[in-house]
């Protein structure tokens, strides 16, 4: 998937008559449409597995962030620590 500045940049003019053509090229490509508005970049048109697949590293990234964050402030357990509290609920809901 690269981006091909002839195929993949299109005036919003175009996606207004050519909507259902360029949702079949997005689809079909996995390319996205930059859509321009008087000579400017305006906006990216994608396919939705790819949009997914953007949320879902952008939520990953988030987590490490969060994790990161935790560690700095010390809040980190060793493994052994957080299995022997894991065995220890299982033990007590096993009762």
């Amino acid at each position: 998937m690269g981006i091909s500045l002839i195929e993949d940049v299109k005036p919003i003019s175009y996606i207004k008559t050519n909507a259902a053509d360029m949702l079949a090229y997005i689809n079909d490509s996995k390319n996205p449409i930059i859509i321009t508005q008087s000579g400017e970049a305006r906006g990216v048109m994608l396919d939705i597995g790819s949009y997914q697949k953007m949320t879902d590293a952008l939520i990953l990234m988030k987590l490490i962030e969060r994790s990161d964050a935790g560690i700095g402030a010390g809040a980190a357990k060793s493994h052994a620590h957080v299995f022997a509290r894991l065995e220890e609920k299982l033990a007590q809901h096993e009762r």
